[in-house]
């Protein structure tokens, strides 16, 4: 079985996915997202599965909708990362499938967003609408401070932060929820705990295990099915006794996750790989 692994930088969960899969009989290549050239009218066979792992969004989906032309098999899909790397997609797939998410206003104009922000009530929080590890986020705590935000991203002018995305701000208890699903079971989960409100280990949060209740599996596992399934990170917000889904992240990091769960995620991360592989394998043979 030959596995690619789409990536940026080969960082720990890179090398901690490479040793699960050989481990596992798989010939593997680490594949530089940088360097690579994909041939749209020239498939290049060469692999069995792609796992992607691009620290670069634009970089990963573009590779991935080459590959996905080409009948290679990928986790996640390019259908999977567009719809996770976009959060007002995200959003919209959680609410048409009737998992609870904060609530959540978009507008198109300072003005209307001024407005919009009033309604939602102070505070609130700014996202783009694309982005990870908690950049450009922000907790906007009064009028002035909106109209402030608003206008310097009007000014920017691009046509992304023309839109506002904007978030009710959910007062969770120093800490927010990060499951693992994979093929439709949630395999663990992690409290991540910060004195600073966004609650990201790349950000210095910290660590610990997460029992994984009855009402999480099934709120996880119905936010991983809303966009399309595969091996996911779900973040979860406790909001007065009930769970909210804030996003689902298709590239999920994990290297912070093993030893407080006692999960070898990137072990399930490979069998999973391994398993899409094989069945891309049946669907070839019998076209």
């Amino acid at each position: 079985m030959r596995v690619g692994i789409l990536c940026s930088r080969v960082r720990v969960e890179e090398k901690l996915l490479r040793d699960a899969l050989t481990q596992r009989g798989a010939d593997v290549e680490l594949i530089d997202d940088r360097e690579i050239t994909l041939d749209v009218a020239a498939p290049r066979p060469g692999w069995d599965l792609i796992v992607e792992r691009s620290l670069s969004q634009s970089r990963g989906l573009a590779a991935l909708r080459v590959l996905a032309a080409w009948g290679v098999p990928a986790v996640n899909t390019h259908a999977v990362a567009q719809l996770c790397n976009d959060k007002l997609t995200t959003s919209c797939a959680l609410r048409e499938a009737g998992v609870p998410i904060p609530r959540t206003v978009i507008a198109f104009s300072e003005d209307s967003a001024l407005r919009a922000a009033s309604d939602l009530g102070y505070p609130l929080v700014l996202k783009p609408l694309t982005g990870s590890w908690g950049r450009l986020v922000a907790r906007i705590a009064d009028r002035d401070a909106a109209e402030a935000l608003f206008e310097h991203r009007a000014t920017l002018g691009t046509p992304e932060h023309s839109i506002f995305y904007l978030q009710e701000h959910i007062d969770k208890p120093g800490r927010d929820i990060r499951a693992f699903v994979v093929d439709g079971e949630t395999i663990c989960a992690v409290y991540r705990e910060s004195e600073h409100w966004i609650t990201n280990t790349a950000r210095g949060a910290r660590t610990s295990n997460c029992p994984v209740s009855a009402e999480m599996d099934t709120l996880c596992r119905r936010a991983a099915a809303a966009v399309g399934g595969g091996a996911l990170a779900v973040d979860v917000l406790e909001s007065d006794g009930s769970l909210l889904v804030s996003e689902v992240n298709a590239t999920m990091e994990f290297r912070n996750s093993i030893d407080v769960t006692g999960v070898d995620i990137p072990g399930r991360l490979a069998e999973f790989a391994l398993a899409v592989a094989r069945r891309g394998a049946v669907s070839v043979g019998a076209a």
